[in-house]
């Protein structure tokens, strides 16, 4: 049971983008890390653009299961994990994570932040410490 990818998006008009994401691609192959990162980061903004605000959703994409929750003010998470992890547990995730990180982060950031603007440091700490390692 594995996390790849945890994502703090931001549902705006017209479009979603990305706020802060953390990715685990150790177990991939060193060449394949990159592309593997820019599929989750696509496949993140995607299944929240798709995603109606105040939603939850899992979506299969490939061996993945995509876990999605969109709040009705816009800020949006996204778990990406393999297929044995629990989907309870992702979704309290994603409700602990973009609950601190709207308390961290000004709402007025949201519309024009960026990965390099916003600064929200705890992601990495949350991938990490559920990860199950086995």
């Amino acid at each position: 049971m594995r996390l790849y990818s945890l994502s703090v998006l931001y549902k705006g008009d017209p479009k979603v983008h990305l706020l802060k994401a953390a990715y685990d691609v150790s177990t991939f192959n060193f060449f394949q890390r990159s592309s593997v990162q820019e599929f989750m980061m696509f496949t993140s903004q995607l299944i929240a653009e798709r995603s109606a605000l105040g939603s939850r959703a899992s979506v299969k994409e490939q061996e993945y299961l995509c876990h999605v929750y969109v709040r009705n003010d816009g800020l949006a998470g996204v778990v990406i994990a393999d297929n044995e992890y629990p989907q309870r547990v992702c979704f309290s995730l994603l409700d602990k994570v973009l609950d601190e990180f709207s308390r961290q982060v000004s709402k007025m950031d949201w519309p024009s932040g960026s990965p390099a603007t916003i600064s929200y440091s705890a992601l990495d700490g949350y991938l990490s410490k559920y990860q199950v390692h086995t």
